[in-house]
């Protein structure tokens, strides 16, 4: 990306401050080191992307301190407030290098596991089993941390007592 497609901040008067504290969409905070905005273009879709260093995960990375932290964190406890104790950041928007605040929600770790797209979150979104029996409290047992049917578990059962009895 060339420094040409990169948006560079620019002064916030007073009217546009005052419209942004009043809640309406953020496009630029003056409270944030010019060397953060040289780092970010801001893509149609509201989206703060870090061009900078990131993560393996694409996650923005950001030396604040001499210590290398967190990008989307530092500018979430920059201008909205601090991370709670026990949460995490979510984004919203399900785009890792976007730094955008108002793109992010703290919410439990679990929360944001299921709102994602892997496999734990896809498994908790199925309502039936792989032969189309409902996941229900009477047909649903856990075994190691997982759900199985109990359909398919009798089913199962039943083939092989009958491939045994033909042996």
């Amino acid at each position: 990306m060339t420094v040409a497609t990169k948006m560079l901040p620019r002064r916030v008067n007073d009217r546009e401050r005052d419209t942004r504290k009043a809640g309406s969409r953020m496009l630029f905070d003056s409270t944030l080191p010019l060397r953060f905005w040289r780092k970010v273009y801001v893509d149609p879709s509201g989206c703060w992307l870090w061009t900078g260093q990131q993560d393996r995960g694409g996650y923005a990375r950001l030396s604040i301190h001499g210590k290398l932290g967190q990008a989307h964190r530092f500018v979430y406890e920059s201008v909205v407030a601090p991370i709670p104790v026990g949460l995490t950041l979510d984004h919203l928007c399900r785009r890792p290098p976007c730094v955008n605040p108002t793109h992010l929600e703290p919410v439990t770790r679990g929360t944001n596991v299921l709102r994602g797209i892997g496999r734990t979150a896809i498994n908790a979104r199925k309502t039936h089993c792989l032969r189309g029996h409902a996941f229900d409290a009477a047909n649903t047992y856990l075994r190691r941390g997982s759900r199985h049917c109990r359909e398919c578990r009798a089913l199962n059962a039943r083939q092989w007592r009958a491939t045994r009895a033909r042996a």
